[in-house]
């Protein structure tokens, strides 16, 4: 009898902590060994094969347009990120030539370019307000960091109402992106 008590405390006990667990034991990790890189990326998520384009692409299994991808660029003369312009001035430059190239159809404003340094490596947080052709409007988070003659670009992208509900886990995946 004493046995069964104990198991229906420890399963109540289980049960009322995992309601309360961070978002964070809701992530994933995904690692690159060959191209140096990993990030966390949310439960529930599934990489697509792409063709000629990123170096991978993970989406929500039931919003499929909500996305991560990893771009891998190589850099000039080994410029260092620092080298490459202020935040603000990369983050102008990413929006012109890859989020909103012309032509695209698509506007996009950055709406706040910073710094941060981890370990060694110079990291550019980005967030951009994005309008499709469609009138949709997307929210963009990006880092970008320089490694080994790389300019490595972890861009996650969602849309405006889910923004507003999950821009606190959003910011730890983008956050969580490293290259070694």
């Amino acid at each position: 009898m004493l046995k069964r008590i104990a198991i229906v405390l420890l399963a109540i006990v289980g049960l009322s902590l995992q309601s309360c667990t961070p978002a964070s034991l809701n992530l994933k990790s995904y690692v690159n060994t060959y191209q140096g890189y990993e990030f966390l990326y949310p439960n529930g998520w599934v990489e697509v094969k792409v063709n000629n384009g990123p170096d991978v692409v993970l989406h929500d299994l039931i919003e499929e347009l909500e996305n991560v991808s990893v771009v891998i660029n190589p850099i000039s003369d080994n410029k260092t990120l620092a080298e490459l312009g202020s935040p603000t001035e990369v983050g102008y430059r990413l929006s012109k030539n890859a989020i909103a190239p012309p032509d695209s159809g698509r506007q996009a404003e950055l709406v706040s370019a910073e710094s941060r340094q981890v370990g060694d490596e110079l990291y550019y947080l980005l967030e951009y307000a994005i309008k499709l052709p469609s009138q949709q409007l997307r929210h963009t988070l990006a880092s970008v960091v320089v490694r080994r003659g790389k300019l490595f670009t972890f861009n996650l992208s969602t849309s405006e109402q889910r923004w507003e509900k999950a821009q606190d886990l959003f910011r730890k995946v983008v956050n969580s992106f490293s290259v070694y």
